[in-house]
């Protein structure tokens, strides 16, 4: 979802400066189906990161779960994968000290699934810290350690590495991903404009995900 109107629920193509130079024949395309930062991002020595960009409330994001989940337990040993909740207005803001609250509780990859399904199928907003600790404590999760945790430095902190990170990206929609601090995609700019279900469009992400991963290990 766009950063500017997410009410639209339109699909999103992050914006950078790109060549547009295309690789090898029937391969993705530079400027068309990904983006090349201009200066690459400080990655770890010998891993390729990936980061899915989301937020809990993407109606795309929720789509696209299923498909990069499975993905991610697959990967190589030199591929290190994590998702960093973005935080594109107030209202998000709360959602991402959510995701990082429930990071440091070691609790947000078992409270997930439970919580898009809140917000997208039971209408949920989750948009508030009481809101989150009733809700958090139907899935056995402490709500006076869930609110420690919420206002705690260090999740206040990891909120704002979380915003850095997204500006260094210049990520603007969601979902997207980075490839080893050098490249950026998404399923709609995957897509290159050719119509498609949700679930397609999340497969062609994950496929140009690959060939970028395949494109950073060769710059390492």
């Amino acid at each position: 979802m766009k950063r500017r109107d997410f009410s639209t629920l339109l699909a999103t193509t992050p914006v950078l400066a790109a060549s547009g130079t295309a690789l090898a024949q029937g391969g993705p395309v530079e400027g068309r189906q990904y983006l090349t930062l201009g200066q690459p991002l400080p990655t770890t020595p010998g891993k390729v990161e990936v980061i899915e960009f989301f937020w809990y409330g993407c109606p795309h994001c929720y789509a696209f779960e299923p498909a990069i989940e499975a993905w991610a337990r697959q990967l190589p040993p030199d591929v290190a994968f994590r998702k960093v909740h973005v935080a594109f207005r107030a209202n998000v803001k709360i959602h991402q000290r959510m995701f990082y609250a429930l990071e440091a509780m070691g609790k947000e990859a078992q409270a997930r699934p439970a919580i898009f399904n809140a917000m997208h199928q039971q209408g949920q907003a989750l948009d508030d810290p009481k809101s989150q600790a009733k809700f958090l404590s139907s899935l056995g999760i402490d709500p006076a350690k869930y609110q420690e945790a919420y206002n705690s430095f260090g999740v206040v902190t990891k909120c704002s590495q979380a915003e850095k990170l997204s500006e260094a990206y210049r990520i603007d929609g969601v979902p997207s991903i980075g490839v080893g601090g050098r490249f950026l995609t998404s399923p709609s700019q995957a897509a290159a404009g050719q119509r498609m279900t949700e679930i397609e469009l999340g497969q062609k992400a994950l496929q140009v995900t690959d060939f970028l991963i395949q494109r950073a290990r060769a710059k390492a």
